[in-house]
C-alpha cells in the first residue's frame, strides 16, 4: 500500500509539472527566474546562407540551402547580460563592465557550465546554446536580404559603438522582436565548423558536423578584414578594447585562446573548432552579415567580443 501511495505521489507530481509547464507557456510567461525573457520561435523553412544579390560572402557561405526548423523552440530575446551571469556564476569575467551590457570574455566550454547550472534548478525547461541553423533562422526572421534589417537601427558594429559593446535592447529589433542578433558581441552556436558543411548538410534541423573539418579562411576577421584573394589567415585585431577578430598573420593568440594548425600549407583552421554568429561592435559592416560565419580558434577563446544567447525547450516535450 505504501509503495502505491508513493507511485501516485510521483506521477501527481509529473503531472502538476507538466500542467504548469503548459500554464506558463499559455499565459505567455517567458522569463526564468534567472531573469532571461525569450520569445516564441515556431517551425518553419528558410533559405540559409549567402543572401541574393550580397556580393561579400565567403566560399563557407555557401551554396545557399533550403533548410527546415521542425521543432519550435524559445531563444532569449537579448544576449546574456553580465547581471544574468553573474548571478548564476558568481563572477563577472567581462571586459567590458555594465551589469546590462551582454557578457562577454567567456569561452564556450564555459557557457555550458552555465547552461549546466541553469539546467540543475530543473524549472521545467532544457536549456542550451542554439543550433547554427535556429540562429540563422532567428536572426534572418523572415529576411531574405543581407541584414534583417538597417544596419545602423538594429546593430552595433563598427561605425557606431564607439569601440565598446552598449547595454542590450538599445536597437531596434527584428521582425520577430529579438535584439542585437547582429552586432553589438558575437555569439556562441553550439554546431563544430567545417568550411564545406553546406555542401551536404542535412535539409531539415541540421546540427553541424560531427567532426568538423576544411581548411581555406573559415570565419571572419578584424577591421583590418580578410587576406587578400581569399587566403588563409586571420585579419587584424578589433579596437582598443580587446576585441577579436583574430590576431594579424603570425600573431600569438591572445591569452586564454589556442590556435589552430594550418591544414594543406594554407593558413587554413584546424578541426572541430566551434562556430560563432552575429558579428560584433569592432567588427565592419561586410561582417556583421546575417549569413557570416566565425570561426578561428576553439572552446576556451576569451575575448571581449564574443557572448552568447540561450535556447530553451520545455522539459515534458523531450
Amino acid at each position: 500500500m505504501k509503495r502505491i501511495l508513493i507511485a501516485a505521489s510521483m506521477l501527481g507530481a509529473c503531472g502538476l509539472l507538466a500542467q504548469n509547464q503548459v500554464t506558463r507557456l499559455k499565459s505567455g510567461e517567458l522569463k526564468n527566474e534567472v531573469g532571461i525573457e525569450f520569445v516564441q520561435i515556431q517551425p518553419g523553412d528558410f533559405m540559409m546562407g549567402c543572401s541574393t544579390g550580397d556580393i561579400d560572402c565567403n566560399a563557407d557561405e555557401k551554396p545557399v540551402h533550403r533548410v527546415q526548423i521542425t521543432k519550435s523552440f524559445q531563444i532569449g530575446k537579448y544576449e546574456v547580460t553580465q547581471a544574468q551571469w553573474q548571478s548564476v556564476m558568481e563572477a563577472n569575467p567581462s571586459t567590458i563592465k555594465g551589469d546590462d551590457h551582454p557578457v562577454e570574455t567567456i569561452n564556450k566550454n564555459e557557457t555550458h557550465e552555465f547552461l549546466n547550472r541553469l539546467n540543475a534548478k530543473h524549472d521545467g525547461y532544457h536549456y542550451r546554446l542554439p543550433t547554427e541553423a535556429e540562429w540563422e533562422y532567428a536572426a534572418r526572421a523572415g529576411s531574405a536580404t543581407s541584414y534583417a534589417g538597417k544596419l545602423d537601427e538594429i546593430a552595433w558594429y563598427g561605425d557606431n559603438s564607439d569601440d565598446t559593446t552598449h547595454p542590450v535592447g538599445q536597437k531596434k529589433p527584428n521582425a520577430w522582436g529579438l535584439f542585437d542578433m547582429e552586432g553589438n558581441v558575437k555569439e556562441w552556436v553550439e554546431d563544430l565548423y567545417s568550411a564545406n558543411y553546406y555542401r551536404n548538410s542535412p535539409a531539415v534541423d541540421p546540427t553541424g558536423p560531427q567532426q568538423a573539418g576544411g581548411g581555406g579562411r573559415g570565419g571572419r576577421f578584424g577591421r583590418r578584414g580578410p587576406p587578400p584573394n581569399g587566403g588563409g589567415g586571420f585579419g587584424g585585431f578589433g579596437g582598443r578594447r580587446g576585441g577579436f577578430g583574430g590576431p594579424p598573420p603570425g600573431g600569438a593568440p591572445p591569452d586564454g585562446a589556442t590556435q589552430g594548425p594550418p591544414q594543406n600549407g594554407r593558413g587554413g583552421l584546424a578541426r572541430g573548432l566551434p562556430v560563432m554568429r552575429g558579428g560584433a561592435w569592432d567588427n565592419p559592416a561586410t561582417y556583421v552579415r546575417v549569413s557570416a560565419r566565425y570561426s578561428y580558434y576553439g572552446p576556451t577563446l576569451r575575448v571581449s567580443d564574443v557572448g552568447f544567447r540561450v535556447v530553451r525547450e520545455p522539459e515534458v516535450n523531450q
